[in-house]
């Protein structure tokens, strides 16, 4: 196993587990402890973990960039109930675009049997999903690979989306504050979210209960360009007051 394999692993295993002993990755990875010690130093260096004595912690910054495939592991049950309650709104026939959030690959998941549908994403791991679907219309917005996100980003992407109109634009972000809006962490992920909501008739908003009342670093929208949000349960009095003040619907 590369060292950036093995490094990817070790942030997987925290998002899951919160905390990792370097004794028990040794022992897991067939390395030496000093090796283990050197991997979360640069994981540390980077901003991904705290280091402690004798192990890491996962650093809980909304504004981090984390590896899809470390993504994937992150609130898994969250986005699969979320995911479920999206795609019981979409019918046969739909037009829809798709950022390259973990929560959009669970919704195309669990569509797959409709029929007659149309996707335009930036997400490579959706594009890899649905290379087998014959019966679908797929198109990828082209653009720049974004390393370790399997996204494809910047102008070409942007440009590509303002060309169509879809039913639906389905995205994550990283934060929903109620004077700052829905927020993500990197420049080049907001512009792509934002272009697709521009493009649809219908602006939906995936995110868990957990980025409620927090702001990333890069403005995506206001709350009040957002149609529906959908999120894993019931948000506080305070904000399903703010959902009807800014006319936006509430799924759970």
């Amino acid at each position: 196993m590369l060292a950036i394999e093995r490094r990817s692993a070790i942030l997987s295993k925290l998002v899951v587990e919160g905390k990792v002993l370097v004794s028990d990755l040794s022992r897991e990875f067939g390395v030496t402890e000093e090796t283990i010690r050197r991997d979360l130093e640069k994981l540390d260096k980077d901003g991904l973990v705290h280091k402690t004595y004798g192990g890491a912690v996962k650093a809980e910054n909304i504004n981090l960039d984390l590896p899809f495939q470390v993504r994937k592991q992150k609130n898994v049950d969250m986005k699969q109930h979320i995911a479920a309650v999206i795609a019981s709104t979409i019918n046969d026939g739909a037009y829809l675009m798709l950022d390259s959030s973990t929560t959009a690959l669970c919704v195309i998941k669990h569509i797959m049997n409709r029929k007659d549908i149309t996707i335009i994403t930036n997400s490579i791991e959706i594009l890899i999903e649905l290379c087998n679907k014959s019966d679908w219309n797929i198109i990828s917005t082209g653009g720049a690979l974004k390393q370790g996100g399997l996204s494809l980003v910047g102008y070409q992407a942007e440009k590509m989306l303002s060309g169509f109109h879809v039913d639906m634009a389905i995205c994550s972000c990283k934060g929903i504050d109620a004077e700052v809006g829905v927020t993500d962490s990197n420049e080049r992920d907001s512009a792509v979210k934002t272009a697709m909501f521009q493009s649809a008739k219908k602006r939906v908003l995936a995110v868990d209960s957990t980025k409620f009342d927090k702001a990333s670093f890069v403005k995506v929208c206001d709350l009040s360009y957002v149609d529906t949000v959908v999120t894993d349960i019931e948000p506080d009095q305070i904000w399903l007051n703010r959902f009807a003040d800014n006319n936006v619907e509430i799924l759970y």
